[in-house]
């Protein structure tokens, strides 16, 4: 009798021990998934696709298309009453330019960066479509002979420490210029440009900075949406 007792306890300590054990090994990997997880989801989001890229590649695109149509020249150099969007562009109608364009762009969701909140896609290109509801801006200067002109990029910008107003913007090259943190979540990028010469830049401020200089103007001037 006594040795079975004495079993029972030996038996009632080793499973005491067993279930600390267990608790500490649950509370352990609780930690770790903890700390892992959100180091698994930025990667995922850098190694996944950049859809603010990718949506400014069809826009690039659509620039190429419609100035081989168009005698070598973007909308922002063909005026109005020939199918272009010049008088548009200087008076900062973003929408304007890209309407012009709809029959290359096809679909006007394009035109909002799936990371941009603060924006939603108009549904066609005829009386819904509006600034409001454009996440890019447009290279008023950009020329086909000119292939580092910048012909579009991410519009969250801020220069000299100030958040950019829709319009004309006439951007120097040696003005301090920056990304905001509204789409990418942390301060000095990158973000995206789209080049003249139709490709994509996913950049860095310093690496924006010198996209500017690299365009051979001193000033260059961005309709912003």
């Amino acid at each position: 009798m006594e040795t079975e007792m004495k079993t029972q306890r030996t038996t009632s300590r080793a499973r005491g021990f067993t279930l600390t054990e267990l608790m500490v090994v649950i509370c352990v990997v609780a930690v770790i998934v903890a700390l892992i997880l959100p180091m698994l989801a930025a990667a995922k989001r850098s190694s996944g696709p950049n859809h603010c890229e990718n949506h400014l590649q069809q826009i690039g695109l659509s620039f190429r298309i419609w100035e081989g149509d168009n005698g070598d020249k973007y909308p922002m150099q063909v005026s109005v009453t020939n199918g272009g969007a010049m008088e548009l562009a200087l008076t900062g109608d973003v929408a304007g330019i890209f309407r012009t364009m709809s029959n290359e762009l096809s679909t006007p969701k394009v035109l909002v960066c799936p990371q941009d909140t603060k924006r939603i896609a108009a549904t066609d290109f005829a009386g819904g479509l509006n600034n409001s509801h454009i996440s890019y801006f447009v290279g008023l200067d950009a020329e086909d002979k000119y292939p580092q002109m910048i012909i579009s990029g991410d519009d969250n910008l801020e220069v000299n420490g100030v958040r950019v107003r829709p319009g004309i913007l006439n951007l120097s090259t040696n003005a301090t210029v920056e990304w905001t943190t509204e789409r990418i979540g942390k301060f000095h990028g990158p973000s995206n440009i789209a080049l003249a010469d139709g490709s994509v830049q996913t950049t860095t401020t310093l690496a924006f900075q010198s996209a500017l200089v690299n365009t051979g103007f001193a000033t260059n001037r961005l309709v912003i949406p």
